[in-house]
């Protein structure tokens, strides 16, 4: 698999997806941590790759993208792909849609950077796009430019031309600055539930599927039921084990508690799609204290002894 990044274009058209970035919120290293695994970073140890806040992006002709979020490196991103440069006279993008999977602050934040009076769609669930409209910071899109288009759990659209995508609910929890709303008024933190605040997206193009799932708590047997038989799966990665945070010193909740299931662990991800056919497996939004970050590590190891695939920034896939 190609590592750099390079111009797609030049190539057929196919079903193509970049990993734009692949660490969970914070990015690796993140800017204030200096656990085992950020210090090896810090360090420019070989065995590790710094890696910016998880995205992807998508198309089926090599001219027309969505992105799925985006992430608050946007910027640095889509420069580091040349897919994504302008080509067109004085202004002009590939960019033509977006689809946000949640409200969380490491998947909107980016959206504050394409303010440059350039057209495309804003697509998220009505709850989604109810946060984003309560912040006056996202009247930046002016209205004139980019459609907001709310799409119902369950409902499938043309994404970019020739992507069809598919939304569906995973377990999982509302974004972190919206908690203690949520606790004043309901009295309690769900951290598991299933419905517009998290969900999963299928993206068909030229009869190849791929399912992309950067957050999730606990797998069902619905969703395990859609998993089977894509071409490429790519899965919340945020911590190994669900103490991962606590036992590095640098935090207090543990993976259940944020909303992410462990890869490791009898209700681990690795044992929950063990024996589930995928095409490829790939871990994405990849916390900073997870040891598989690191090149030859035993958990590493592991991982892809189990069929898994630990995604870097530049990532691509051609289907």
């Amino acid at each position: 698999m190609a590592q750099n990044r390079s111009p797609m274009e030049t190539s057929p058209s196919r079903f193509r997806l970049v990993i734009l970035g692949s660490a969970a919120g914070g990015g690796f290293p993140q800017w204030n941590c200096r656990c085992a695994v950020c210090s090896l970073a810090w360090a420019d140890d070989p065995r590790v790759r710094r890696r910016t806040q998880a995205s992807i992006a998508v198309s089926a002709n090599g001219r027309d993208w969505a992105l799925v979020n985006c992430a608050p490196e946007i910027l640095s991103q889509l420069q580091a792909t040349p897919a994504l440069h302008p080509r067109e006279g004085l202004r002009h993008s590939p960019l033509a849609a977006v689809l946000l999977t949640n409200a969380d602050i490491d998947h909107v934040a980016g959206l504050l950077s394409l303010r440059e009076a350039q057209p495309f769609t804003l697509t998220a669930t009505p709850a989604v796009h109810g946060v984003l409209g309560a912040s006056s910071a996202f009247d930046v899109l002016a209205p004139e430019m980019v459609q907001r288009r709310p799409v119902e759990l369950g409902s499938s659209f043309d994404l970019v031309e020739g992507v069809r995508a598919t939304i569906f609910p995973v377990p999982g929890k509302i974004a972190l600055y919206l908690e203690a709303r949520e606790q004043a008024e309901k009295g309690v933190l769900t951290t598991d539930m299933e419905g517009e605040q998290t969900i999963g997206v299928e993206l068909t193009a030229g009869g190849r599927r791929v399912l992309y799932i950067p957050g999730c708590a606990a797998m069902t047997v619905s969703l395990r039921e859609r998993l089977e038989g894509a071409d490429a799966v790519l899965f919340d990665g945020t911590l190994w084990r669900d103490d991962e945070m606590i036992r590095a010193g640098v935090g207090t909740k543990t993976g259940a508690r944020m909303g992410h299931m462990s890869m490791s662990g009898e209700r681990g991800s690795i044992e929950a799609l063990r024996n589930v056919k995928v095409g490829r497996k790939i871990y994405v939004h990849i916390n900073n204290t997870n040891p598989v970050l690191i090149d030859g590590s035993e958990e590493r190891i592991t991982a892809n002894k189990a069929g898994w695939e630990i995604a870097q920034d530049g990532m691509e896939i051609a289907l």
